[in-house]
């Protein structure tokens, strides 16, 4: 099956350290930190992951060597799907003490640059994917008139790097406007496509950043199955090693635009989550 696809298309998962799928990717029974520290190159030799996603720079950056080590580790062709740290995509953090405080560096591209884009493409090189930047909920300020973000994003967008494909998530449908897709399109980033359970159905998404984007590569992460909390889902889903919750309307919407993007010839980058269907690996 593998052997059919195109090498434009990047399938696989939002991490790899599961013990559950133990027959499904790795031989053998191994505890999670065990794969967390060296499962990434058993995990590359599955034929049909050809990306994963890094999502332990969104809470805080990490070094080039870092990158360099998760490179090292896989087959060229490869690609990687890495979150921006959280610090440039939310105006607030917490820390572990339940403290909130400003973020200094809040759509900081000087900041996003240096601690993020040149480590990231540095280290990875050619098997950097997608650079994600995921914004978590904004807050009503920012919903009631949009604007205002979609002007320093655009802004943000425009100072950093060319070369990378960067990639934008949002957790708020208001966000949704002509305006944030064209911000994109005139800023070469792509929309994410994500499903959360506070943003519309992933077809909706689509057909609003359709009729303002057109044609692009396509980067989604199918997270969350409709109709659950990211917790229900785990408890529900875990040991992530059977499908429970099947959603084949999803799996074709998926596919259609795979297909899409290969007539356009255009990349495509997808990831799944275990609380999609039940198994990351199955549903890809």
């Amino acid at each position: 099956m593998a052997a059919k696809l195109s090498p434009q298309l990047h399938l696989g998962t939002s991490s790899w350290s599961f013990p559950g799928w133990q027959g499904l990717v790795y031989d053998g029974p191994h505890s999670e930190s065990s794969l967390s520290r060296s499962g990434l190159a058993a995990y590359s030799q599955h034929p049909l992951l050809k990306a994963v996603g890094i999502d332990r720079t969104f809470y805080a950056p990490i070094a080039e060597a870092d990158y360099a080590r998760y490179a090292a580790q896989v087959p060229d062709g490869f690609r990687f799907l890495v979150k921006a740290p959280m610090a440039i995509t939310s105006s607030y953090l917490r820390d572990d003490e339940g403290t909130f405080s400003d973020s200094p560096f809040y759509l900081d591209a000087e900041y996003a640059t240096g601690e993020f884009v040149q480590p990231c493409t540095a280290g990875l090189a050619g098997k950097a994917g997608p650079l994600v930047f995921q914004f978590p909920p904004q807050g009503r300020d920012v919903t009631r008139n949009p604007d205002p973000f979609i002007n320093r994003l655009y802004r943000f967008l425009k100072a950093l790097p060319t070369g990378p494909l960067y990639a934008v998530e949002v957790r708020d449908p208001e966000l949704l406007t002509d305006r944030f897709f064209m911000c994109l399109r005139t800023t070469g980033a792509r929309f994410y496509v994500a499903s959360h359970a506070r943003m519309p159905a992933p077809s909706r998404q689509i057909e609003l950043a359709k009729a303002i984007m057109g044609a692009g590569d396509f980067v989604a992460r199918w997270s969350l199955h409709s109709g659950f909390k990211y917790e229900e889902a785990k408890e529900r889903y875990a040991p992530f090693n059977a499908l429970v919750d099947e959603d084949p309307a999803g799996r074709r919407q998926v596919a259609e635009l795979i297909l899409e993007a290969a007539r356009n010839r255009q990349e495509s980058f997808v990831v799944a989550n275990n609380k999609a269907e039940g198994s990351a690996p199955l549903t890809i």
